[in-house]
């Protein structure tokens, strides 16, 4: 019988049910979180969230970026407490662990470009911004070159059990940042205007970031992960969460008045088509190199990945170069410097494609 139990419930997250309640969750959250101070359309955002806390930390100094965010602590503790209880956590590294630090930060520079995560594109898209959906063809073009890599037999080679000290030093960092966000030191930043000044109540937020890591941890929420194995397998367990995030987040913001429908006046958005479909497809290529989007790379990280610790961090280092070295876009549009690297990236991600390919063949 309680053998029977355990299949049931593991079943059960696997479903699609699962994924729909899961979507359907996070939706409402994002929606109430704006309602309670955060920044429109950015009920949660991977990228942006990591690039405040790089500016929170001293490691750039964009004046309207800087804030601990909450949503990314309790995201990678809901995941790490999650899969402790579940016995799913296990401490494992070493697979092209430099190459993934680099394709954290291409990543980066491609989500700055557009102006956030995947999971914050189908939140802009549930606003009603329709560079948005720009941005997920460009997503989805990215996502099909990966898997073209993929089946020429792209890997970055298998990784390996190592102790659990090692899984427990990047949620043993976020609970720092909790304290540091708590005890406010003259040492870290905090934006006084712009989008670094708006967020929810920290409670609040980190509830949020709590529940959605226990559920993206249970049902395995991935954007990248969801095209990939409804273009693989014709399977759309996963895609289903991310399309019930859209649904009650138009609801959500149909509802306060928060829906915006066209390609102008979208807040935190620029609506240069070209750069925004190069953005996100930088994004989705990096990501699939990385099999996972930054949400799963966070979530990943909770259960004792390594190689999904460094990916994170570098994220982190990726945004401060974006803002270091003017690369990230604007309200206005995207920098020369910007478009510049993003080429630049693109051409890293074929290098190491096609690499990582070749050394398979020959392995």
């Amino acid at each position: 019988m309680e053998g029977k139990k355990i299949e049931t419930k593991s079943s059960f997250f696997e479903s699609k049910k699962a994924m729909i309640l899961c979507g359907a969750i996070i939706g409402i959250i994002a929606v109430v979180l704006v309602k309670l101070g955060n920044p429109a359309n950015m009920g949660f955002c991977i990228a942006c969230f990591e690039r405040d806390i790089a500016g929170a930390l001293g490691l750039h100094r964009a004046e309207v970026v800087q804030y601990i965010r909450p949503e990314i602590i309790g995201l990678v503790l809901g995941a790490f407490i999650c899969s402790l209880f579940s016995k799913e956590f296990q401490a494992k590294g070493g697979s092209s662990p430099i190459t993934r630090f680099f394709l954290g930060i291409a990543v980066m520079i491609g989500a700055l470009m557009f102006l956030g995560c995947p999971l914050r594109m189908v939140l802009r898209i549930g606003g009603g911004d329709l560079n948005a959906i720009v941005g997920l063809i460009g997503f989805v073009a990215g996502i099909l070159v990966g898997i073209f890599f993929l089946n020429k037999g792209f890997t970055l080679k298998r990784n390996y059990k190592t102790s659990n000290f090692d899984g427990y030093v990047f949620p043993i960092f976020t609970v720092g940042l909790l304290a540091l966000l708590v005890v406010a030191p003259a040492f870290i930043f905090f934006s006084e205007k712009g989008p670094g000044s708006m967020y929810a109540p920290i409670i609040v937020s980190l509830i949020a970031g709590l529940v959605v890591g226990v559920l993206a941890q249970k049902t395995r929420l991935c954007m990248v992960g969801g095209i990939r194995d409804a273009i693989l397998f014709r399977e759309n367990n996963l895609l289903l969460g991310f399309i019930a995030i859209i649904v009650f987040t138009l609801a959500g913001n149909l509802v306060l008045g928060k829906f915006n429908l066209g390609f102008v006046d979208q807040p935190i958005a620029h609506n240069d088509g070209l750069w925004n479909f190069l953005g996100m497809a930088l994004v989705g290529w990096g990501s699939v190199l990385l099999s996972g989007c930054p949400l799963r790379q966070l979530i990943l990280t909770g259960e004792g990945n390594v190689d999904s610790a460094v990916t994170a961090l570098g994220m982190i280092v990726g945004a401060a170069v974006c803002h270091n070295f003017g690369l990230a876009s604007s309200g206005t549009g995207p920098t020369t410097n910007g478009q510049i690297a993003v080429v630049i990236c693109l051409a890293l991600l074929l290098s190491v494609s096609i690499v990582n390919s070749i050394s398979k063949k020959n392995a």
